[in-house]
């Protein structure tokens, strides 16, 4: 047989090729223009334009990053708003304050009522909320009284006049009535409010420190007048503002009728009313959450000193410096008086017992120094007496602030003992 050449043997093969159709191709082969599919004409541009499954992918992949990552931020933002709520309402009650007060002829009946009234309420709610066996227990802990009183008087006091003996050197530089403010500041006790609503938050011994603020607001009359005059002694050109008064029954009468009024007899009640209606309280005030009505007092409380300082026109004529410097101060001293206070007692008390001793040095009490400032010295007038409250009211906002911040890192910090404790209240339960 003759024999094909080279292209007729080609030509033979392709014609004796198989022609396949579309209906015959394979759904699933790879490199095909067809696929039977209802995105069938999709796919067939997605080939031809040369891009891989990998890159088809890619779009959705990041659609669900940004998707992922919005939700993040939405429920970062969520919890954030729930868990600082304190200080969101804060900060909006300073701006509303600084643009709206009340009539001047009306604050003096604003800060009585409102100063009672939200006092006695927080620590109404303590009494219902603490059993009284826990009070006892720490009112006998001496120890840690003096620990922390010798700090609030003595430690803050003397770290203060340094600081404002540095500042005195330049008579140009700071204006004497803020001078004496700081010191009053640094010569106060811990405050009867704040320390408490944000102990409870920061998951502390609430105990421990409703403890440390009946002795402070007790001690005070007595202690801090005297630390005041020995420092204001040292002869300081700022201090010859001052004309000393010598009506201190006026100081003991007003501060001890305060502190019976809003803290004694509320806290007297709250335990009578848990004595009586133990598992009502715990309903109330925990299930149903009304303990927050503590924190709304505290911000009524906040709300009304501000309004004070600003309806008096405490920071009209401040040079600007002047307020920065003293808002630089405030939030050094926190820190100072905290690490300080966090430092010496972490090695020797529990991680509860820390946190209340932290919420009790630093913070300083706003209701017992304005009194101070007007009986324990003469002929100051109401502009000198709104300046000497200005470095007061200045770290009162600073304390809170700071302070509602803390609470979540006390709070973790304090987790894994919390988590301990109800491991071993679970494994005891079934032998109970």
């Amino acid at each position: 047989m003759p024999q094909r050449n080279e292209t007729d043997r080609r030509s033979g093969d392709m014609n004796s090729k198989p022609v396949t159709s579309p209906a015959n191709v394979s759904p699933t082969k790879r490199g095909e223009d067809w696929v039977h599919n209802s995105d069938n004409s999709i796919q067939h541009n997605r080939n031809d334009a040369g891009l891989t499954n990998e890159d088809q992918t890619k779009p959705d992949n990041q659609g669900k990053t940004r998707s992922t990552r919005s939700q993040s931020l939405v429920q970062l933002l969520k919890w954030f708003v729930q868990d600082q709520w304190f200080l969101i309402v804060f900060a909006i009650l300073i701006l509303v304050s600084s643009q709206v007060q009340v009539p001047a002829a009306q604050q003096r009946i604003k800060r009585t009522v409102i100063t009672y009234l939200s006092v006695s309420i927080i620590f109404f709610i303590n009494g219902c909320t603490l059993p009284t066996k826990i009070l006892i227990e720490n009112y006998f802990r001496w120890k840690v009284h003096a620990f922390v009183q010798l700090q609030c008087y003595l430690v803050t006091s003397a770290a203060t006049f340094a600081i404002v003996s540095l500042c005195a050197t330049n008579p140009n530089f700071m204006d004497p009535w803020l001078l004496v403010g700081l010191l009053f500041v640094g010569s106060a006790p811990t405050t009867m409010s704040s320390n408490v609503v944000m102990t409870r938050q920061a998951h502390g011994n609430t105990a421990l420190t409703v403890v440390q603020s009946v002795l402070g607001q007790f001690l005070c009359p007595f202690l801090t007048p005297i630390i005041l005059q020995m420092y204001l002694s040292s002869g300081a050109w700022y201090t010859k503002v001052l004309v000393n008064g010598d009506n201190y029954g006026e100081l003991y009468r007003r501060v001890f009728k305060q502190l019976g009024l809003s803290l004694f007899m509320p806290m007297f009640v709250g335990q009578v009313v848990r004595y009586f209606y133990p598992k009502e309280c715990d309903l109330v005030f925990f299930s149903w959450k009304m303990a927050k009505l503590s924190s709304i007092s505290l911000l009524l409380l906040l709300w009304q000193t501000f309004d004070q300082a600003f309806g008096s026109g405490a920071f009209a004529g401040l040079k600007p410096s002047n307020v920065v410097f003293l808002v630089f101060l405030s939030i050094s001293f926190y820190f100072l008086w905290l690490g300080i206070c966090f430092v010496a007692s972490i090695v020797w008390l529990p991680k509860k017992d820390v946190i209340a001793c932290c919420y009790c040095t630093p913070a300083k009490a706003v209701a017992l120094v304005v009194p101070l400032t007007s009986v324990m010295y003469l002929n100051v007038s109401v502009v000198e007496q709104s300046k000497l409250q200005i470095p007061v009211i200045l770290y009162q906002a600073f304390q809170v602030a700071i302070g509602g911040v803390l609470t979540i890192l006390f709070r973790k910090w304090v987790r894994p003992e919390e988590l301990a404790e109800q491991r071993e209240h679970r494994a005891c339960a079934p032998q109970s």
